[in-house]
Formats: structure tokens, sequence, C-alpha cells
């Protein structure tokens, strides 16, 4: 028995805004790919008749008035009850043929999450642009260094979910940068993942993209700092602290040699900063270890909400 068979709780959700011209491929594409699954579009208030389209498919339709795909994932993952969640946007640029594949793959080797990597297809020079495809480099090298795993496409919004996934990821972006925080949900968890590539293909006809490569990738680099920030205290704290002892050192330095010399403190202004510095220092490092404690008390409340649900099996899993 095919692991498909064993397991047929498939949910196809599509977050979507304005893409009257491309659901309906889309929504195609996924029955043919997955004819058990079942499929949730959620329009994010479009105003070109996605919905309609939609509906009309045969899709299961949810309206989500609140602007942003990080909105639509937090209704999408809260509403939806599946063992299995396959999500793809709504732009019809992914190839989802190999879908079904891709989940026999998530149930045969335990995973909680593919990423759907992409490839440009090679046929429009426009569909991957060279400045997307540097900005994605970058912002996923950095996601990278700062909470490991071995990504190439970190802002992909094809990928595959486990319900355990689903139901621990605790959504708070609102935009696009929603990806980086499923990429470090996975991470910080430790869960089991894989990458897979994927063909991108060009946008239909009559669709155009709603993402801002500037505003976006700004939005992004600022949600990985944040990240940074509530996931690694201890070591943002540390370099803080780092950063201010150096600094009231290279201040205090020239002012113990004259006070080793005369016995006088002559610039007492900087003499109170450099204390003052080294105060803040100090206390940065505090706050980094509290605030360690308070993330380890967060990441465990996920982790137990991850192990009270069940893993997929199929039939011949030991």
């Amino acid at each position: 028995m095919p692991p498909s068979a064993a397991f047929p709780r498939i949910a196809v959700v599509i977050p979507c805004f304005n893409e009257a011209n491309a659901i309906a491929t889309v929504i195609a594409d996924c029955r043919a790919a997955l004819p058990q699954a079942s499929i949730h579009v959620f329009d994010n208030a479009s105003t070109d008749g996605t919905a309609a389209v939609a509906r009309a498919h045969g899709a299961h339709v949810a309206h989500v008035a609140l602007r942003g795909k990080g909105n639509v994932v937090r209704r999408m993952f809260a509403d939806v009850e599946a063992d299995l969640y396959v999500m793809v946007d709504g732009d019809a640029t992914y190839d989802v043929t190999q879908a079904q594949r891709m989940v026999d793959q998530l149930l045969r080797e335990g995973l909680d999450m593919i990423v759907g990597a992409r490839m440009d297809d090679g046929r429009n020079p426009q569909t991957y642009r060279p400045g997307h495809r540097l900005g994605n480099r970058m912002l996923t090298s950095a996601v990278s260094g700062l909470f490991g795993g071995s990504f190439s496409d970190m802002l992909s919004g094809y990928r595959i979910f486990s319900r355990r996934y689903v139901k621990s990821f605790p959504a708070s972006a609102q935009g696009f940068e929603t990806e980086t925080e499923l990429t470090v949900h996975a991470l910080e968890l430790r869960m089991a993942y894989a990458e897979v590539p994927v063909p991108y293909l060009a946008r239909p006809e009559g669709t155009q993209s709603k993402l801002s490569t500037f505003r976006d990738g700004r939005r992004i680099l600022m949600t990985i700092a944040r990240l940074f920030v509530s996931e690694r205290p201890l070591t943002f704290f540390s370099i803080l602290a780092a950063i201010l002892a150096l600094a009231s050192l290279l201040l205090a330095l020239p002012l113990f040699v004259v006070y080793v010399q005369t016995g006088l403190v002559p610039r007492l202004p900087t003499a109170v900063l450099a204390t003052g510095m080294m105060l803040s220092g100090m206390l940065s490092l505090a706050c980094g270890a509290i605030l360690r404690t308070v993330t380890l008390g967060r990441q465990e409340a996920k982790r137990l909400i991850y192990l009270s649900i069940p893993r997929p099996r199929w039939t011949d899993a030991p």
C-alpha cells in the first residue's frame, strides 16, 4: 500500500490576494497532483473576484480581512484540521506536479517540513529576477549563520508540513516575513526537515507580483533581528555587553595612566561615562542570562505541544 493511501487527511492551503487569473490553474494542478486532498483557498480581501473563481472551481474559500500573508498563514493553521498541510501560493508560479512524491517523502522519512527550493525554469529572465535571487541568498545566509540549518531557499512559499509542526507554530508575522518565522521555528525546535528542488514558473499573463524587493526585504531583515533577540538573547546581549565593555576600557585606559602618574582624574565626565558604560555592559549581560531562561521556557512549551501530537505514520512505518 502506498504511503498516501494509509494517511489520507491532506489539506492544500492556498493564501492569495488578487489572483483571479491564476487561482483556477493552481486549484486544478493541486487536484490533479493530490486528488485525495481537500483544497482551501484563503482570500486576503481580494478585489478582483478571486474568491468567486476559487469557489466556482470547488475549493473551500475563507475570507481573511486583515491584510498580509502572515495574517493569512495564522488563520490557515488555526482553522484547517488535517494530518498534512501543503502550502502553496495562489499565483501559479510553483510546479506542484511532484507534490505527492514530496508528501510520501515526508511520511517515509518522518519529517516535519519539506521546502520546495525554487529553480528558475529558464523560460523568462524576469521569472526569478537576479535582485530577488541575490536578496534571498543573503537573507538565507543570515538565518543560517544566526540559527544554523542548511536551507538554500528560506523564502519559498511552497512547503509541506506535518500536523505537529502546524499546531505548535506561534505565528506572529504580518506579511511576507512569515516564511522567515516558518524556517526559524523548525530550526529552534530542531525538527526534521528537507529541501526539494522545484521549478519556479513564470506568472500567468494578467497577474503581477505583490512582493516589493526593498520594502519586504527590510521587513524580513527586521524579523531576523527580532527573532535573533528573542531566540538568542544571551548571544545578542553578550555581544552588546562586549561592545560596551570594550568602549569603557578604551575610554578609561588613558585616565588610568594619568591617575597612576599624578594621582588625579582630570577628566571626570569621561570617567563617569566609562563607569556608566561598564555598568551598562554588566547589566546587559545579566539581562541576556535572564531572558535566556525565559526563552528556554517558551521553547519547552512549544516542544511539549509538538510532542503531544503523534507524528505522521504510514502502513510500512516501524
